[in-house]
């Protein structure tokens, strides 16, 4: 069954969000992945606690792991909480997995995930980039794109 696919997913709450990402690297192209949780995990990721600021993912034997995503132990766990840093399976369908292992493979890209939500449905969900990293340079260069595209909003505002 084939769904349709809309540029932005249907993000009803965001729980976490990884600002610094399109700072320090290019956006190619984006995914929506569903994540393998246990259930002290949903519930401290439906209280707004979790961060993914330092994770990234990797595709290692045809599946796609988030690294690094923290969600600390869920309050009231007792002794079946959750370790707060393990590997995390993300979801995905086999051709965006081949996707993925060829463009981090072959044109040297990273995997970065850009948010964790839930959406429409009570899904817990990772938005996740094909990035190509950014020299200083480059990052500069970005940031006066963006100061120059914010001020001329404000010239039109002013004078429209």
């Amino acid at each position: 069954m084939a769904r349709p696919h809309h540029p932005e997913f249907d993000k009803k709450k965001i729980v976490a969000e990884n600002r610094r990402a399109r700072y320090d690297y290019a956006i190619e192209d984006k995914f929506e992945a569903g994540i393998a949780l246990t259930g002290t995990e949903v519930k401290s990721l439906r209280f707004g606690e979790g961060s993914i600021s330092e994770s990234y993912a990797e595709v290692k034997d045809g599946e796609v792991w988030l690294i690094n995503a923290n969600i600390p132990e869920f309050s009231h766990g007792n002794r079946f909480n959750h370790e707060p840093k393990r590997p995390r399976k993300l979801l995905l369908r086999e051709r965006e997995i081949a996707k993925m292992f060829g463009a981090v493979a072959r044109q040297g890209m990273t995997l970065v995930p850009l948010s964790v939500y839930f959406n429409g449905r009570g899904r817990a969900k990772v938005e996740l980039a094909l990035a190509r990293g950014r020299k200083a340079p480059d990052k500069r260069e970005y940031q006066k794109e963006k100061d120059w595209k914010r001020e001329q909003g404000r010239l039109m505002r002013e004078r429209g």
